[in-house]
């Protein structure tokens, strides 16, 4: 009787050690409710305007080059003609790209801004998910923000298809 008992307790333990917690998180509220993030948006509009007011200068440089051709083009050789014809292309390529890298360097610049606040909310989960037991942790998104090294099944996924693994610090065995 005795032994039933304890292969009963055993087994009950062993099914609540082998259940998981989910939680989920809002990312995106979570940021927007930080305090910090007023100056993130504040510095954001700031490398904005920066940008804003190098490809317009970059404009009037082009606008003023090209002025300058239509004005002295009738007494210009073939050659000058062909040169400064050059330049007008080459500054309106530079400020075409200058205008598609733009919207890219903004969000480098946002992607950087963010990084800390992103770190801040990593660290908070981490200690939330030691607090209260959390397996996984999902964004609403559902993307995996936490979820347990011991429900990854990476390397044995690896060692069932029989690819043998290679020393990877960011997969490590259980």
């Amino acid at each position: 009787m005795k032994q039933i008992i304890y292969i009963a307790l055993l087994t009950l333990s062993l099914s609540a050690f082998s259940q998981t917690k989910v939680g989920t998180i809002n990312n995106e509220y979570i940021l927007s409710q930080m305090p910090e993030i007023k100056d993130v948006e504040e510095r954001l509009k700031v490398y904005s305007a920066k940008l804003d007011s190098t490809i317009q200068q970059k404009y009037l440089e082009y606008q003023e080059v090209v002025a300058n051709y239509k004005e002295g083009e009738k007494d210009m050789s073939d050659l000058m003609k062909k040169m400064k014809q050059g330049e007008v292309v080459d500054l309106e390529e530079n400020l075409q790209k200058l205008q598609e890298n733009s919207s890219k360097m903004l969000q480098i610049q946002q992607d950087e801004y963010l990084r800390p606040l992103y770190n801040k909310i990593g660290k908070t989960v981490e200690a939330i998910v030691i607090e209260d037991g959390f397996t996984q942790i999902f964004d609403e998104n559902n993307s995996i923000i936490y979820i347990d090294p011991k429900f990854d099944i990476t390397l044995k996924t690896l060692e069932k298809m029989g690819i043998e693994v290679k020393d990877n610090p960011d997969v490590t065995p259980e």
